[in-house]
């Protein structure tokens, strides 16, 4: 669990992060270099999973051996279906994106991240997330050095 205060704002608690595959962990459906050893570090305080649409049907695969759970839903309801799953989680969700279909996660999550990296993002995505960083390395950073996040979202 990860206990975050922002100056100005209530104690932050949470305990999952949601990830989403393709422009967010992955280029071109690779995990990006980097991303493996934060990903253990943050695994050490949140149980992770990693909800997709799977634009390139090799997340599961690409995933072996990461200590996250892998939900893929190749439908045009993902969008939906990552905000239910959000939803369900109890003690607090960190949700980090970039496409269209992260928007309702967004919403329905504690702490909400837009990456726009090398595949781009959506521009809706920005209003409906509470920080907006240049690669996924600076997102996981941000909850792995939390008085960056408190530099950014404090009052």
């Amino acid at each position: 669990m990860l206990h975050i205060q922002i100056p100005g704002r209530e104690e932050m608690t949470l305990s999952h992060l949601i990830l989403d595959y393709n422009g967010t962990i992955a280029e071109d459906g690779e995990i990006i270099e980097g991303i493996r050893p934060r990903l253990a570090e943050l695994a050490k305080e949140l149980s992770i999973y990693v909800i997709t649409a799977d634009t390139h049907g090799t997340a599961a695969k690409k995933c072996e051996g990461l200590p996250l759970q892998v939900l893929t839903f190749p439908t045009t309801e993902v969008g939906r279906i990552k905000a239910d799953e959000a939803r369900k989680m109890a003690g607090g969700v960190i949700a980090i994106g970039n496409g269209f279909n992260d928007i309702q996660m967004s919403d329905a999550a504690d702490l909400s991240i837009c990456v726009i990296g090398r595949e781009g993002c959506c521009g809706a995505l920005l209003a409906h997330t509470d920080v907006v960083v240049t690669s996924i390395e600076d997102a996981l950073d941000l909850l792995l050095k939390s008085g960056r996040l408190r530099a950014t979202l404090r009052t």
